[in-house]
C-alpha cells in the first residue's frame, strides 16, 4: 500500500473508531462493519497496526481496537542492570519505566508507552504498553549448563534476563564458555525467553576471549569478504603518470604527516608556505575514492562498516589492509594521489582564498607528536638536530594553530579538554599499563588544521546548493541549559539565554571562568551533558560545539563514511559531471548514508567504551585494597562515582557512606549526610580503597578513605 493511500484509510478508520457511537471491535467486526472482504483484512490490519503504532489507537488483551485513553508515546527501550529502563522518544525527555511495568520489552526494542498522569514529580514516569519491533535478535553471553539443559547470561547488562537454552540446541558448549545465542522465542510472563548457540567464542578465561565476545555483541565485522579483499588487491596499484594526468603536482612542496607513534593509516598530510604575511595551509588528504568505486564491493562494505572501530588491542577497519595502510596511506617518499583543501590565512585567521584540487604528493618526512612536541615544546636538541631542515615550517604551523584557536575561541568554539585513556597491554592482552592520553602542542596543531579543512570545505559547497553531508551539533534543549544556569548560580557564575537559545560563547566563557577553581570538574562535566549529539545530516543546520554554521568531515575518507562520501561529490562537481541526474541520485541516497553513518558511529563508540572498561575493570583486579586519589565524577541515588587520575572510574555504593544515612539532591548534585550534614559534592578530591572489580559486570566498587585513617592518608602505591 503507498503513503498516500495508507493515510487516506487511516483517516477513515480513525474516524470511525473516534465516532461516539463506537465500541470496541475486534478486526473481524471491522472488516465486517465496513464490509471489507476476507481477502482484503491485511490491508485493514496494516491501518490499524501505524494507527497502533502512532499512539492513537490502542488495542486490548482480547483483541479489541478503540480510541487511545492516554497519548501513547514511541520511542526505545534502554534497559538497565538494575531492572528499571527508560524510553528515548524522538522528541521529549526520558521516561523511566520502573520493572513492573516493562512488561517484556528487551533493551533496544521500539515501543509505546504510556504515561503515568497520577504521577508527581520531576521525572517522567510510565508504562510499556506495546513492543512495536525487536532490536536484538542475537546476543553474545556466558554457558552454564545444568544436566538437562542450560542458560546464557547476556554479557550485555541492560538485557535483564537470562536465556534458557535446550542441551540439543547448545552445540555442546559447556559452563564458561563465551557464546553466541540466537534468540527463538521471547517469552512471556513467567517464561524465560529462549534460544540456540551458534557460535562458541572461547572459554572466558582463555585469552582473547574477552574482547572477541564485545566484537560480536556488537556486530562488528571483523573479517572481509573474499571478494572485497581481492577487489582491494587489484586497485591497489602504484600511482602511474596515468594516475597522475589533469592534477595538481604538489610534489616539490615540503610535506609531512603528524600521527600518533603507533598509526599505521596515515590519511593526511600538511604544508605551509607564506606569501607576505599571509600563510598558504595545504592540508592533504588521502584520495580513496580513487580506488572505491560508487557500488563496488569495496563500497558497499565500507558503508555497511560505516567506521573504522579503534578498540584497545586492535583497529577494526572500513576498508582492508592493502588500502588503508598501503596506497591510501601518505607513506614518506612515495608519490601518492591526494584532495587537497588549500587556503590562503590572514593574519587573523581568516580564509581569504581557497582551492580544492585533486592533487599528487610526495611526504617528506613521517613525523610522530611525541617528535614535534619535543622540538617545539621541549627545544630538544638531538631531536632538533634530526629534522633541522624542517624546523622553520614547524614553527610556521605553531604559530598559525595559535591563530586559528584564538578566531575560533573569540566566536565561542567550545573546548572539552578532557584526558583520554591510554592503555599498554602485554601480548595476552593484559592491561600492564593504563594513563591519561593528553593532547600536546603537535595534536593541537593537526585538530585545528583539520578543523578549518572541514569548515571551508563545508562552507563551500553549502553556497554552491549542491547535495552534500555535513557535521552538524544541535543547540541544547533549552530546559537543560535553564537547569545549568540555576545550578552555577550556586557558585555565583552565570550565563545568558536569549528566548529559549544560548550562544556557544556564553558556555565556553563559562568554561574560561571556571578554570583551576575547585568547581571545574564539576561545571566542566555538567555543561557537556546539558549537550546533544553530533550527527550526520544533509541539511547543514550548523555546528554549536565548535561555534560555526558551516562544517563537514572532509580528512578521514579512510576511517569515516561520510568523508568517502564527500570525497565522491567533490570530484565529480571538479571533473563537471555533477549533473542534474546525479544531483537527484545524491539527493535520493543521503539521507540514509548520513542516518546510517550516524547510527554506526554510536555503535562503535559503545563498543570502544565497553572494551575500555573491560580492561579497566581487569587491571584494578590487581590493586585490590590500595587507595588512591580521585576526584567524584557523577552522583546518583545509588552512590558517588570517582574518576582516578589515571582514567579509571568506579563507584562508592550509598551504603558503604559510614557515619550517616545519605541522601541525593538532585538539585544540587550532592549527597548529603541527613544528621550530619557532610555533602559530598561533583567535582570533590576524595581518596578511595578499592573494594571489589567484577569484570563480568563491568564494575568497580571503591569505599571512601577518610584522610585521618591511619596510614591511609597518603596513596599506597603509584596512582599515576
Amino acid at each position: 500500500m503507498n503513503q498516500e493511500k495508507l493515510e487516506q484509510r487511516k483517516k477513515t478508520i480513525y474516524g470511525l473508531i473516534c465516532d461516539d457511537l463506537y465500541v470496541p471491535m475486534k478486526i473481524k467486526e471491522i472488516a465486517v462493519l465496513l464490509d471489507i472482504p476476507k481477502e482484503r483484512r491485511p490491508e485493514l490490519e496494516e491501518v490499524l497496526e501505524a494507527l497502533v503504532a502512532e499512539g492513537k489507537v490502542e488495542i486490548s488483551k482480547k483483541g479489541k481496537y478503540s480510541k487511545a485513553t492516554n497519548k501513547l508515546i514511541p520511542g526505545r527501550f534502554i534497559g538497565n542492570a538494575r531492572g528499571f529502563g527508560f524510553v528515548e522518544p524522538e522528541e521529549g525527555e526520558d521516561i523511566f519505566i520502573p520493572e513492573e511495568e516493562i512488561h517484556g520489552a528487551m533493551h533496544g526494542d521500539q515501543v509505546l508507552a504510556s504515561l503515568n498522569l497520577n504521577k508527581t514529580g520531576k521525572r517522567r514516569e510510565g508504562s510499556i504498553v506495546r513492543i512495536l519491533a525487536r532490536e536484538i535478535t542475537r546476543l553474545v553471553g556466558t554457558f552454564d549448563k545444568s544436566n538437562n539443559f542450560g542458560f546464557v547470561t547476556p554479557d550485555n547488562t541492560r538485557i535483564g534476563q537470562d536465556i534458557f537454552v535446550p542441551l540439543e540446541r547448545s552445540m555442546g558448549a559447556v559452563s564458561g564458555h563465551k557464546v553466541v545465542v540466537e534468540i527463538t522465542d521471547y517469552g512471556a510472563k513467567g517464561k524465560k525467553p529462549e534460544g540456540k548457540v551458534t557460535e562458541i567464542i572461547g572459554h572466558i578465561n582463555d585469552p582473547g576471549t574477552d574482547i572477541m565476545s564485545i566484537i560480536k555483541g556488537y556486530e562488528l565485522p571483523l573479517e572481509f569478504p573474499e571478494k572485497v579483499l581481492n577487489q582491494a588487491q587489484r586497485v591497489a596499484k602504484p600511482v602511474s603518470e596515468a594516475d597522475m594526468e589533469g592534477r595538481l603536482d604538489l610534489r616539490t612542496w615540503q610535506t609531512v604527516t603528524i600521527d600518533g607513534e603507533d598509526a599505521k593509516d596515515l590519511d593526511d598530510a600538511v604544508t605551509i608556505d607564506m606569501e607576505g604575511e599571509n600563510y598558504r595551509l595545504g592540508v592533504h588528504i588521502a584520495d580513496v575514492t580513487n580506488y572505491v568505486q560508487e557500488n563496488s564491493a569495496l563500497d558497499a562494505e565500507a558503508l555497511k562498516r560505516g567506521t573504522s572501530v579503534y578498540l584497545v588491542d586492535r583497529v577494526i577497519p572500513m576498508l582492508p589492509h592493502t588500502l588503508s595502510n598501503g596506497i591510501c596511506s601518505l607513506n614518506a617518499g612515495e608519490d601518492r594521489l591526494a584532495l587537497s583543501c588549500i587556503m590562503t590565512i590572514d593574519p587573523k585567521g581568516n580564509v581569504i582564498d581557497h582551492q580544492i584540487a585533486e592533487t599528487v604528493i610526495k611526504v617528506d618526512r613521517r613525523m610522530s607528536y611525541t617528535s614535534v612536541k619535543k622540538i617545539l615544546a621541549d627545544q630538544d636538541q638531538t631531536e632538533m638536530d634530526s629534522y633541522h631542515e624542517l624546523i622553520p615550517m614547524f614553527q610556521r604551523m605553531e604559530k598559525l594553530a595559535a591563530i586559528l584557536r584564538k578566531k575560533r575561541r573569540a566566536r565561542g568554539s567550545i573546548d572539552f579538554d578532557f584526558p583520554e585513556t591510554k592503555m599498554v597491554l602485554d601480548e595476552n592482552g593484559h592491561p600492564l599499563e593504563i594513563k591519561p592520553y593528553e593532547r600536546n602542542v603537535a595534536t593541537k596543531i593537526i585538530e585545528d588544521f583539520m578543523l578549518i579543512a572541514n569548515e571551508t570545505v563545508a562552507q563551500d559547497y553549502f553556497w554552491q546548493e549542491l547535495p552534500f553531508v555535513y557535521r552538524t551539533h544541535d543547540t541544547p534543549d533549552p530546559e537543560k541549559i535553564q537547569k545549568l544556569s540555576l545550578f552555577i548560580n550556586n557558585f555565583g557564575y552565570s550565563i545568558r539565554i536569549g528566548q529559549d537559545e544560548i550562544h556557544p560563547k556564553e558556555l565556553q566563557k563559562l568554561l574560561e571562568k571556571i578554570e583551576d577553581s575547585p568547581q571545574e570538574a564539576l561545571i566542566s562535566r555538567l555543561t557537556l551533558r546539558s549537550m546533544k549529539r553530533a550527527k550526520y545530516t544533509t541539511a547543514c543546520t550548523g555546528h554549536f560545539g565548535l561555534a560555526t554554521k558551516y562544517y563537514c568531515h572532509f580528512t578521514s575518507p579512510i576511517r569515516r563514511y561520510p568523508d568517502l562520501q564527500i570525497h565522491r561529490i567533490i570530484k565529480e562537481n571538479l571533473r563537471g559531471r555533477l549533473g542534474e541526474k546525479r544531483i537527484e541520485h545524491y539527493d535520493q541516497m543521503l539521507p540514509q548514508v548520513a542516518a546510517q553513518s550516524s547510527e554506526l558511529e554510536r555503535r562503535a563508540e559503545e563498543a570502544e567504551r565497553e572494551t575500555e572498561k573491560l580492561k579497566k575493570v581487569t587491571y584494578m583486579l590487581e590493586h585490590l585494597g590500595e587507595v588512591f586519589p580521585g576526584v567524584i565524577s557523577s552522583i546518583a541515588g545509588w552512590g558517588i562515582y570517582v574518576e582516578l587520575d589515571n582514567t579509571i572510574e568506579g563507584m562508592v555504593h550509598v551504603s558503604n557512606l559510614e557515619g550517616d544515612y545519605f541522601q541525593y539532591q538532585e538539585e544540587t548534585y550532592e549527597m548529603v549526610g541527613e544528621t550530619t550534614g557532610v555533602r559530598y559534592k561533583l567535582g570533590q578530591r576524595v581518596k578511595i580503597k578499592v573494594a571489589a572489580a567484577d569484570p563480568f559486570m563491568r564494575t568497580i566498587d571503591f569505599f571512601l578513605v577518610k584522610e585521618d585513617e591511619d596510614g591511609q592518608g597518603e596513596c599506597e602505591t603509584d596512582c599515576q
